[in-house]
């Protein structure tokens, strides 16, 4: 079986290389900044590997979306790096080509959490879980349930993203013994919730400044983030609570009518390779989606962090993508209309 897939990739590293003695290009589609810079891990090995250069276009995931529907059939990208769940997205309109699974190789090796369905592939996962301010909370202070964010003592205290309700949603209805696609039967539960609210934050950078002025010393934290600020000396715990924090995937796919298919899949076995995945996730401080991906010890003990099965069956709430999809501008409306009024 070794041999077989060796002799796959020698083939398609052939195919690749008649692909860039054309000059031309894979185009990859992700977010901007540091996530770029991420993205710029793989494209490195891949350019290495076939010699075909990666060139990128940047925005945000929403906007992405928005204009590969208006491109479909012609898209100007090859491979799409988004969130696992708007992926589904994707799927449904048609934008994504189905993944031809003999050409992925090291997606062989992955947590079951690294397979999206056949049309997109996990590269890292990441949580958002409750974060604190550890000089700012009094003396023993922790979170061990998602309980705790209604506590009284949280009034005025708490943080949360405007843009993206579900994981706070999904926690309650975890905490509650539901299934999130029964959350209309603890939207009560929510708008108990209100009073601990003391901001809503826009982007990855206001959630910073919130937690790092203290005007929020709680916050539903992107883990991240949280280590991004850690680096910089804040005092901040991300904690995992016993339900469980909410898990999000930054996933590949490959654009419906891409002309550079056999290129597109192996960037993707690219990202998926042991080593690169080793890369990006002491980059980003995140976790591998590939099983023998040898991440340092010093991250491998982060919260939110997992390198086993026995850590994703116990600290990793994962919804299906179909479903996050579906109710996800439902939450985002109901939000809206009850929570941020």
């Amino acid at each position: 079986m070794k041999n077989y897939w060796i002799g796959i990739g020698a083939m398609a590293l052939a195919s690749f290389a008649t692909q860039s003695g054309a000059q031309e290009k894979l185009i990859v589609s992700t977010w901007g900044g540091n996530w770029k810079d991420g993205t710029a891990i793989i494209a490195k090995e891949f350019t290495k590997r076939t010699g075909m250069e990666v060139e990128f276009i940047t925005g945000g995931t929403l906007d992405r979306l928005a204009k590969a529907k208006v491109a479909k059939g012609n898209p100007e990208s090859d491979v799409t790096y988004t969130t696992s769940h708007v992926g589904a997205l994707y799927q449904s309109d048609g934008l994504f080509e189905k993944l031809d699974m003999s050409k992925v190789p090291n997606a062989a090796d992955l947590y079951p959490a690294g397979d999206r369905g056949g049309y997109e592939m996990g590269v890292y996962s990441y949580v958002y879980s409750p974060a604190f301010r550890t000089d700012l909370m009094p003396e023993g202070f922790k979170i061990d349930s998602w309980k705790v964010l209604w506590d009284e003592s949280m009034k005025s205290s708490l943080g949360l993203p405007d843009f993206d309700p579900s994981h706070v949603v999904i926690a309650a209805s975890v905490m509650e013994g539901k299934s999130p696609a029964d959350w209309e039967s603890i939207t009560d539960k929510l708008t108990a919730l209100k009073p601990n609210i003391k901001a809503f934050y826009q982007s990855d950078a206001t959630s910073q400044d919130l937690i790092r002025t203290g005007e929020t010393p709680v916050q539903v934290l992107l883990s991240i983030n949280g280590y991004h600020l850690i680096e910089q000396g804040l005092p901040i715990e991300i904690a995992i609570p016993k339900e469980g924090a909410v898990v999000g995937i930054g996933a590949l796919g490959i654009n419906t009518g891409t002309k550079k298919l056999d290129a597109a899949h192996e960037f993707i076995n690219v990202a998926l390779d042991p080593i690169v995945q080793q890369e990006i996730c002491e980059f980003h401080k995140c976790s591998p989606m590939n099983r023998k991906a040898k991440i340092s010890e010093e991250l491998a003990k982060l919260p939110g962090i997992f390198t086993t099965d026995e850590q994703w069956k116990t600290q990793a709430i994962v919804l299906d993508d179909a479903t996050y999809a579906k109710l996800l501008p439902q939450w985002k409306i109901w939000f809206t209309e009850n929570m941020m009024q």
